[in-house]
């Protein structure tokens, strides 16, 4: 029975695992498969009377209603070039003729879209994707599904659009739907997608609000159930705009929002993914596309300090609730996590009011002495990289009599002990910033650190004798060596239990027998 159970290897590396997989189909969408259908040629809007543009106009959007099979490119090639042409003319046809949209063009026109763009998105594949080592799954309908969303975003953008009419059909069901769209696997649907919403959020006010309800359900699915979601990041840009856009003062609906989700979707492990920028030309000289969508892929977290940072740009009163959540799920080992949330607190103090800052110094700058004090160089780096900025600087000599004592002793700790040279140099300039602030201050922590290191090495000396005391008692009890002479049983007893006084008092913890 147990020959048949494959043996787990636990240090197999993330590639070989990958290696073994087989490869997905290219498609983020599952095709549901259809009798075939062949397109009629319809003539060019070019080629027909302008009385008959509109009729020819709804003819071409029911027959872009078909969705074919990508999946398999040697089926209905002629019909699938024939819809593509369909789709550019359409899209060019919304955007030049005037007058082009009435109230009765309003349905085949949502329809079209609805039927080409709803469809069932199938589970991940990958859900440890990683954009440095992960190619995106790409959406292989995207030749028509490019054009579909072009003739959507003409549609909203058009000057003749009317959002009066165009509301019995764009409802909250039409909404609901597109919001779960954002799970798709490419990039470039979600880009479009998130403009396509801005613009719905923009002409639909009475849509507003459900608009924002939807996106705090996601993102607490997100949180608290699945923690796998592929639109995370472009959703969180969209409530950025939208959170730029609240009136003063704000809703306790919008607080409770940035309490109740907001701050905790920095809990979520998948959130952080490092994602590095380069530049479109650069890109575009690479072979691989599905690379150049991945480096361009969304950095959540980026997009989430933004919305933080508008909030309190809104509401200077909310920091401390801001700064004590973020410590509250400030990472412990996640070293790429404590980076991000690094840079995301310094932002925050980019905004912050002195009497705020007052408020949470002392928390705060105890957690940077941490990440200063991190093994990890990155982590001390980034930390140490604050003092790089002018605003911050300011604000620590404006109240350099509490936080100096707060970081002196980890940074003096530093710079003699920190094996990255890099960091012992940067740290050896802040402790001069810290000495230009108040150079009494700065003599006296020295000080106090040296007698307390000096107490230190006391007790590290004191522990290594006991032990060693304690060392000889067992050899002599166990008969391996000669005891001191002239030491009789109950004499050696307690020099046994004095032994075990002083080393409980020196913190070493032992076994009595």
């Amino acid at each position: 029975m147990s020959k048949d159970i494959p043996k787990l290897d636990p240090f197999r590396t993330k590639a070989e695992i990958k290696g073994k997989k087989q490869k997905r189909s290219q498609g983020s969408s599952h095709y549901r498969p259809k009798a075939p259908t062949e397109l009629t040629r319809l003539p060019a809007f070019k080629d027909v009377s302008p009385s008959e543009h509109q009729e020819l106009f709804v003819k071409k959007l029911q027959q872009c209603c078909v969705v074919f099979n990508f999946e398999d490119s040697t089926s209905d090639v002629s019909s699938k070039e024939i819809k593509r042409t369909f789709l550019n003319e359409l899209v060019e046809y919304i955007s030049v003729t005037r007058n082009a949209l009435n109230e009765s063009v309003y349905q085949p026109i949502v329809s079209m879209i609805a039927c080409n763009i709803f469809r069932p998105l199938p589970p991940s594949d990958n859900p440890d994707f990683d954009p440095e080592e992960d190619d995106p799954i790409l959406e292989a309908a995207w030749p028509h599904l490019s054009y579909v969303y072009e003739f959507f975003l003409r549609f909203l953008e058009s000057p003749d659009f009317q959002p009066v009419a165009a509301k019995k059909y764009i409802d909250q069901k039409f909404v609901l739907q597109l919001l779960e769209l954002f799970d798709s696997e490419d990039p470039r649907e979600r880009e479009l997608l998130k403009t396509v919403v801005h613009r719905i959020y923009g002409k639909f006010l009475g849509l507003r609000s459900f608009i924002r309800k939807q996106i705090n359900n996601i993102f607490l699915r997100f949180i608290y159930e699945t923690e796998q979601f592929n639109g995370v990041g472009e959703l969180l840009e969209i409530l950025g705009s939208i959170i730029n856009g609240f009136a003063l003062p704000l809703k306790s609906e919008h607080t409770r929002f940035l309490a109740k989700v907001l701050i905790p979707l920095h809990k979520a492990k998948s959130l952080v993914t490092f994602h590095p920028q380069v530049s479109c030309q650069k890109v575009y000289c690479g072979i691989n596309f599905n690379r150049f969508i991945s480096l361009f892929y969304f950095n959540p977290i980026l997009q989430l300090a933004y919305c933080i940072v508008q909030f309190l740009d809104k509401d200077a009163t909310l920091t401390e609730q801001v700064v004590r959540g973020l410590l509250k799920f400030w990472p412990k080992t996640y070293s790429q996590k404590e980076v991000m949330f690094l840079g995301e607190i310094e932002e925050i103090l980019e905004v912050i009011e002195p009497l705020q800052f007052q408020i949470i110094m002392v928390p705060l700058f105890k957690q940077i002495a941490k990440s200063v004090s991190s093994s990890h160089f990155q982590v001390a780096e980034r930390a140490l990289s604050y003092w790089n900025n002018d605003n911050i600087v300011s604000l620590i000599e404006e109240n350099h009599d509490t936080l100096i004592p707060i970081l002196f002793p980890s940074f003096y700790r530093i710079s003699r002990e920190h094996w990255n040279q890099t960091i012992v140099a940067l740290v050896g300039n802040v402790l001069k910033i810290f000495m230009e602030m108040n150079t009494n201050l700065c003599n006296q922590l020295a000080e106090k650190h040296k007698v307390e290191r000096q107490r230190e090495r006391k007790r590290e000396k004191e522990r290594e004798e006991l032990w060693k005391k304690l060392e000889q008692l067992r050899m002599s009890g166990s008969g391996d060596t000669p005891g001191p002479p002239n030491i009789d049983s109950k004499t050696s007893s307690a020099i046994t239990n004095n032994a075990f006084t002083n080393v409980h008092q020196l913190g070493v913890t032992v076994t009595k027998r």
